[in-house]
């Protein structure tokens, strides 16, 4: 594959991963129980601006790029995790997408 697909189809995941920790940070400021989603809030706001700036960096085959994509990827596995202990669906897909984006992070960073 081409270097350019390459890196368009990991920028892809970067960006649909932010924005599925951004739709999750916004419904959980939604919820009743506001105070027991603080970390769940808190880690996709990290987790998004981590994947924003890891799909910028990608796309001009920045030379931080890999050693980004590892930090981006324990990043995504944190807010996975945590996303994963909540029932909710925005929850859960958003623990989708960040165990997607992080396994893509590590398979990229693994291939230079």
């Amino acid at each position: 594959m081409e270097t350019m697909q390459r890196h368009a189809r990991h920028i892809q995941i970067c960006f649909e991963c932010a924005a599925a920790c951004e739709h999750c940070s916004t419904a959980c400021l939604q919820e009743e129980h506001v105070d027991m989603m603080r970390d769940c809030i808190r880690l996709c706001r990290d987790c998004a601006d981590f994947c924003k700036l890891c799909a910028s960096l990608t796309a001009r085959d920045s030379l931080f790029m890999v050693p980004f994509m590892l930090q981006c990827a324990e990043v995504c596995e944190t807010c996975a995790a945590e996303c994963g202990k909540h029932e909710d669906e925005h929850c859960q897909a958003c623990a989708e997408a960040c165990r997607r984006c992080a396994d893509d992070c590590r398979r990229m960073a693994a291939n230079g």
